[in-house]
């Protein structure tokens, strides 16, 4: 196995018997300027019925540091919004892409249970692998180049002793960096079936759920695992994509839609 497709040790978490059901949401990029998907967010987090949320990464746009949440504005507003499931249901929070500077002060703040990528969650009969799915898009060099130095903790260090205001403008100027690659012609990269194969046996799983792709599907891996795909959200698209995707103790799994 080259280093490259090593499989990383995966965090194990147990349901416990009383869960009857979860949800799992991905890739909202919620931000101040998009309000239609806010809003049905906001409606789904006080509506959800299951028993335990999953917020698989990219919650947000862009999140620069737990001390924007400490100040009246969108990302307080958001952690109350959060904090209100929190204290019916289980809320775990694993990093995207886009939100992986989020830290303990905010998940405090909002009663977040934040989880290492990837985690093996163990619910009634079934083994289930969570991800945000970023690591495993191996064909993006240049991705897999800027995750590693941003998940790096001396960089984080730096970027977050920089000035909050200094901040909000490197993110509204990665905002543009995306919707520029958004607006060209070059194909995201998609998982590496190899590499999330290596990663459910790593693991002894047989069903992985991620997000990251903005391609909700199923793949089948081999005869027996597969990969499942989260959709990413977004309101205002025509059909709108705002969606859940609901998993019982039984195994069967179901996207809800929101819209």
């Amino acid at each position: 196995m080259s280093a490259a497709l090593a499989a990383p040790a995966a965090h194990e978490l147990a349901a416990p018997p009383d869960w009857r059901s979860i949800e799992f949401i991905s890739d909202l990029h919620l931000q101040a300027s998009q309000p239609a998907t806010v809003a049905a967010w906001r409606a789904y987090m006080a509506g959800v019925q299951a028993h335990a949320l999953f917020i698989l990464g990219d919650l947000f746009e862009a999140w620069i540091g737990d001390d924007a949440a400490a100040e009246p504005g969108f990302e307080a507003d958001c952690a109350q919004v959060l904090r209100a499931t929190a204290q019916r249901i289980p809320v775990f929070f694993l990093h995207g892409n886009r939100d992986f500077l989020l830290g303990a002060a905010m998940a405090g703040r909002a009663g977040l249970q934040l989880l290492p990528d990837p985690t093996a969650l163990d619910f009634g009969a079934t083994r289930w692998l969570l991800s945000h799915g970023d690591a495993l898009c191996l064909d993006d060099t240049d991705y897999q180049a800027f995750r590693r130095q941003v998940r790096n903790p001396a960089w984080q260090a730096a970027v977050l002793a920089r000035p909050l205001a200094e901040r909000r403008l490197m993110a509204k100027a990665l905002r543009s960096e995306s919707e520029d690659l958004k607006r060209g012609d070059r194909p995201y990269a998609d998982v590496d079936h190899p590499a999330a194969l290596q990663w459910l046996q790593a693991a002894g799983a047989a069903n992985m759920i991620h997000g990251h792709t903005h391609k909700p599907g199923e793949h089948a891996l081999d005869a027996t695992r597969r990969r499942i795909v989260l959709s990413d959200w977004d309101a205002e698209a025509r059909p709108p994509r705002l969606e859940a995707l609901r998993v019982s103790r039984e195994g069967v799994v179901r996207r809800i839609a929101l819209a």
